[in-house]
């Protein structure tokens, strides 16, 4: 093969993944893929497949994985917010340019309440946060 494999593939699904070691040393030089866990990436635990014992080096890599995963999934939420709000923006573009009276009255008690909702939410974060602030600089 042009490249080699890896010794670890993840299965991603999701909570988590399931884990598989690659080996390409046998008989017919396939590629097998022996699950050896799976991982449960909200609390981080990580269950042997079957009658297994994990080593150290599989306890390591996927540790790693984990916190490589839950990294990535914290950048693609946070990117998903700011499109969240690019979406807002080009449906303000609609109400105003484009929507008829018929499907602003099939959006619009939907938009209000969710906005109100996040409006709300985001004011009372607000002010938790600037309270905790003051309260640390007493």
């Amino acid at each position: 093969m042009a490249s080699e494999l890896p010794d670890y593939y993840f299965r991603v699904r999701e909570n988590g993944a399931l884990v598989f070691r690659i080996d390409t040393e046998n008989r017919q030089r396939r590629i097998d893929m022996d699950q050896i866990a799976v991982v449960n990436i909200r609390n981080g635990e990580i269950k042997a497949h079957g009658d297994r014992t994990l080593s150290a080096e599989d306890r390591a890599v996927i540790e790693d994985w984990i916190a490589d995963r839950r990294a990535v999934l914290a950048e693609r939420e946070i990117d998903d917010i700011l499109r969240a709000v690019d979406h807002l923006n080009l449906t303000t573009q609609w109400v105003q340019s484009r929507a008829t009276d018929e499907e602003l009255e099939i959006v619009t008690d939907a938009l209000l309440l969710a906005m109100h909702d996040l409006r709300s939410t985001l004011v009372r974060k607000k002010a938790e946060r600037l309270m905790r602030e003051r309260g640390e600089g007493d």
